[in-house]
């Protein structure tokens, strides 16, 4: 969350039990394979674990027909996590399921 605030995005957080969190993962069309931490709702795309924030941003402008950006796990070095960076893919997935990488930290 505060990798997120610190960029300038308003944030309201909600605790959720991991039954409740899961179910509305499942109910905004994120693909199981992608399930992290933290799920966030913004203008209208789902953002599923560590995605860094200049990409929600590029999202946000260039505004592509996907339900949104994943981050699978925790992996170290994405926003949040802190420890020696490693390489990670931000997956965008659709509402048929489909995904791809849609950029590689």
């Amino acid at each position: 969350m505060g990798h997120l605030l610190s960029n300038g995005f308003e944030v309201e957080t909600v605790d959720m039990e991991f039954d409740q969190l899961d179910a509305l993962k499942v109910q905004y069309g994120v693909p199981p394979e992608l399930f992290s931490c933290h799920t966030a709702l913004v203008d209208g795309y789902v953002i599923e674990g560590h995605v860094p924030a200049d990409l929600i941003d590029e999202l946000l402008s260039e505004r592509p027909d996907i339900v949104g950006l994943g981050v699978p796990g925790m992996p170290p070095g994405s926003p949040g996590m802190g420890g020696d960076p490693a390489p990670f893919d931000v997956v965008a997935f659709t509402e048929d399921g489909e995904t791809w990488v849609y950029a590689s930290r």
